[in-house]
């Protein structure tokens, strides 16, 4: 019997598909650092049983016509908004993705942008590297404190709590917003329900870790940036279009916030021409929360992991949808 068709849409290592292959036929994109070309994914999908697909891949109702055979899509990733799920479960196609593992080395990146962002990290790196130290002041690259400030997350999910974990080490007063409250996080990590409002006008920091949905795109706005103070700085490890890129650049190129940390922009991959990274107070990141190489290898396993259950009927593990009977 001939296996089961699943295609990669980046080169990965083949040690972390071996377990798949047992199952299926594997085949990889040729190329580690760029997403396949559209008409190759369709060309791809019109014969796969599944794929295995990163943020930049659109599998979408055009994708799914095409695609008859197609049992399974398994993202890359803790997030799915680049696949329409709703789509996926009304043909009978399981979507999965890779919670949990990338949590830790997210978090650690969301705190590591957050210290850069109050410590001016990149522009005193800069300044070195140009060449332009000349003297010591006692102003000179003057940030902001962490120890004891008030962090505000938004987004109270598995990375939410884990950057909450990291900030009882500098004695941060923590409060957070998320749709519904999270009662055994509040008793563990001595977190605090806010109201959004209330949130991200006494935060001396807010860090932003919740999903994209119709309903928090722009969640960030004119209106939000106006009440923070602007003494504060907002992180973003959630996804680009959760803040109005436009009223950012607005607020901090007029002094009304104090800096920004930003692993994700609403169009990726950005530009260096783009308005955010012309301004000093911007620590920008390429998108890289979980890249770390043991969670990204231990994602691709996981991945892997959920294509092979789908494929063999034992399930995947982590599935975020509930296909209906074709």
């Amino acid at each position: 019997m001939t296996k089961p068709y699943v295609y990669v849409t980046r080169k990965l290592p083949d040690e972390h598909l071996q377990e798949l292959r047992k199952h299926a036929r594997v085949e990889c994109w040729e190329k580690a650092d760029e997403p396949v070309p559209r008409d190759v994914l369709l060309e791809k999908a019109a014969s796969a049983d599944a794929l295995l697909t990163m943020l930049s891949d659109r599998v979408d109702k055009e994708l799914l016509e095409n695609a008859p055979r197609l049992k399974a899509a398994a993202n890359l990733a803790v997030g799915f908004d680049n696949i329409d799920v709703e789509a996926c479960s009304k043909r009978g196609v399981a979507v999965c993705n890779t919670p949990d593992v990338l949590t830790e080395a997210t978090a650690d990146l969301g705190f590591a942008l957050l210290m850069a962002s109050a410590r001016r990290v990149t522009e005193a790196e800069r300044y070195i590297k140009d060449d332009k130290w000349t003297q010591w002041g006692p102003y000179m690259f003057a940030g902001a404190d962490v120890y004891g400030a008030t962090l505000g997350i938004i987004g109270m999910g598995r990375i939410g709590e884990a950057v909450a974990a990291r900030a009882s080490g500098f004695r941060m007063k923590v409060g957070y917003h998320t749709r519904s409250r999270k009662q055994q996080a509040e008793q563990e990590l001595g977190v605090v329900y806010r109201e959004k409002e209330d949130l991200l006008r006494n935060s001396d920091f807010v860090v932003l870790t919740a999903p994209l949905t119709p309903e928090t795109k722009h969640m960030i706005s004119r209106e939000e940036l106006a009440i923070m103070k602007p003494t504060a700085h907002l992180i973003n490890i959630g996804r680009g279009p959760l803040v109005d890129e436009e009223a950012l650049f607005d607020a901090l190129q007029h002094h009304e916030l104090a800096g920004a940390g930003l692993d994700v922009f609403e169009d990726e991959p950005i530009r260096s021409s783009h308005p955010l990274l012309t301004l000093p107070q911007v620590t920008a990141l390429p998108h890289i929360g979980s890249a770390t190489t043991s969670t990204r290898n231990e994602m691709i396993r996981l991945a892997a992991r959920n294509i092979a259950g789908v494929l063999n009927g034992a399930g995947a593990v982590t599935q975020v949808n509930e296909p209906e009977s074709p």
